[in-house]
């Protein structure tokens, strides 16, 4: 289309495949199809458009909690109580109340398929348009429209939200929005629109730890008096956009005890350290050691979060190390000073934090669901989008998301998308190119990959061939948990080498940085700057040469980013 003088039509013409893509993807089954009484998770966000439209807000989180009460923050609720208001309108019967329970109609079934499809043409893909034109501003038109269609066609999402069935693109539309606004230097309003995603799932509390930390260094990096305005700022906007999702849940519009009862459903720690089988810490090690029969959930809970917050702990120190070593290095430069109310030079090290965060949230944290690993395949998905294909980005990106997809087989299996399972990895790693056997040869990142991908395969063939003894009716899933676990941990530990590499090559943990008289910094709209007078984005980086000792980290930074 580039050759045909077409390119104002490129765009528009990934999202109509991506589109066209996600319908034929909402032909198949999906979570409780035809299976009475509780159905599954489309029953669960088609009865809460049911409830949230005839019922008085005060009891949208109290009524009849054994048959899918809500429990999603309360953004989800009002989305819900919009769609179940146009499902109304159109036929009441499939929101009628108590008397719509298990409805599965062609109808209603198009309408919640296309339920999901809107709202992702309304959030998630105009945040990839615009992460596209933003993060990848210095990159050619080429190269952000492929890095656009990578995300679109990530098959992890696409198989949970219009197979399974659920609205995880509209948390990580508003996200990646926030995470946009920061990258433009309009950090309020990207503190907004993280809140709206806190709003609407709580698991993006996973991403909390890196968007806190990446604020606060900002706010250390532009020092007293303008930093403490911007966190004063900050704190006003996240305070008053809580209140407003919560306002119909406070007084004068509720007594101020209503507002208990959304909490104690967001935050169900009742249920157990895990339920179904996860490719997690806790489910991998539970095969030897019966964490359950061993200690208390109190105890649990305590030792979870306690992993969680060392797991992410190294990418808060890097962020906020940063943000204190480059205000100092700054103090006599009253150039650099002007500009920084206009970028923030550790801008890059924020994808990494929210991997790392997330990884840890997704490895070590209480009561987690095979689905959760959808939030760090954004941050990992977004670093590969633009990354060259012979660099470790581009070959860890793709084994991360080709192993949660792997994963989350069971949950798959389960809902009848075995089609879609396949149909998905192959097309998504065709398009993105990508052929395991070009890796750099004997690299450990083959070794993971080979390994990892021959032990899948491996048990898909047995699971093909063989049926599980009566004693062991879990043993397939429990091998793909203890397959898939392995490469998450290193994964994990692969984000934090990143972020503490990048963090040291920008200057942020050491070593010291050269004079804005040596190297102008210039901004320029629409794209992303890093300090040093080089057009950067997420997917590419050139670092000036620096001093002898510092030569080993400016490559680091051309590789990490990139």
């Amino acid at each position: 289309m580039h050759k045909r003088g077409m390119k104002e039509l490129v765009v528009p013409g990934v999202i109509a495949v991506s589109v066209l893509v996600r319908l034929v993807m909402g032909l198949a089954s999906y979570s409780g199809w035809n299976t009475p009484p509780m159905f599954g998770d489309y029953e669960a966000q088609r009865h809460w458009m049911e409830i949230t439209l005839h019922l008085p807000i005060r009891q949208w989180y109290t009524y009849d909690l054994q048959y899918w009460g809500l429990d999603y923050p309360p953004l989800t609720a009002y989305v819900s109580w919009l769609c179940g208001l146009i499902a109304h309108w159109i036929e009441p019967r499939w929101v009628a109340l108590n008397q719509s329970r298990g409805i599965e109609t062609p109808a209603s079934k198009l309408f919640m398929r296309l339920t999901v499809v809107i709202l992702e043409l309304l959030v998630y893909i105009p945040a990839l348009v615009m992460f596209a034109r933003v993060w990848q501003g210095s990159r050619s038109k080429r190269t952000q429209e492929l890095a656009l269609l990578t995300i679109l066609l990530q098959p992890a999402l696409l198989l949970i939200d219009h197979g399974h069935f659920q609205y995880n693109s509209v948390m990580l539309g508003l996200t990646l929005f926030a995470m946009n606004f920061f990258a433009t230097g309009q950090d309020l309003l990207g503190a907004f629109c993280f809140v709206l995603s806190l709003g609407f799932k709580q698991m993006a509390l996973y991403y909390a730890p890196a968007i806190g930390s990446y604020l606060l260094a900002k706010c250390l990096y532009l020092g007293p008096t303008a930093g403490g305005k911007l966190f004063i700022r900050l704190a006003m906007v996240t305070s008053l956009s809580f209140i407003l999702l919560f306002l119909p849940f406070l007084p004068p519009f509720s007594p101020l005890s209503t507002v208990l009862h959304p909490i104690s459903r967001i935050f169900p720690f009742s249920r157990g350290l895990f339920e179904d089988k996860v490719a997690n810490f806790w489910c991998a090690s539970n095969v030897v050691f019966r964490w359950k029969h061993w200690a208390s959930t109190y105890f649990l809970l305590k030792l979870s979060t306690l992993l969680t917050a060392l797991g992410f702990l190294p990418s808060v120190v890097v962020l906020l190390r940063a943000g204190i070593k480059l205000y100092m290095a700054s103090i006599e430069d009253s150039v650099q000073r002007k500009e920084k109310l206009s970028h923030t030079p550790f801008l890059p090290l924020l994808p990494y934090a929210l991997l790392t965060s997330s990884l840890s949230f997704f490895l070590f944290s209480f009561q987690v669901h095979e689905k959760s690993i959808l939030l760090a395949l954004m941050p990992v998905t977004l670093l590969l989008s633009g990354a060259p294909v012979d660099s470790p980005v581009y070959s860890w990106g793709i084994l991360v998301n080709n192993v949660a997809v792997f994963s989350m087989w069971p949950l798959l299996k389960r809902d009848g998308l075995a089609v879609q399972y396949i149909a998905t990895l192959l097309l998504w790693n065709r398009v993105i190119g990508y052929n395991p056997v070009r890796l750099p040869p004997k690299s450990f990142i083959q070794f993971i990959s080979m390994g990892a991908y021959a032990a899948a395969i491996a048990l898909h063939v047995l699971e093909w061939v063989i049926t599980p003894p009566a004693r062991y009716p879990d043993l397939f899933s429990v091998l793909n948990v203890l397959i898939s676990t392995p490469v998450f941990v290193v994964a994990w530990l692969w984000s934090i080498k990143c972020g503490i590499e990048v963090g040291w090559a920008l200057g942020g943990l050491g070593g010291e940085r050269k004079n804005a008289s040596d190297e102008k910094v210039t901004v320029v709209k629409g794209s992303y700057r890093q300090v040093g007078g080089r057009a950067v984005s997420l997917g590419y980086a050139q670092s000036r040469r620096r001093e002898a000792d510092r030569s080993r980290a400016s490559s680091v930074v051309a590789d990490a980013v990139s």
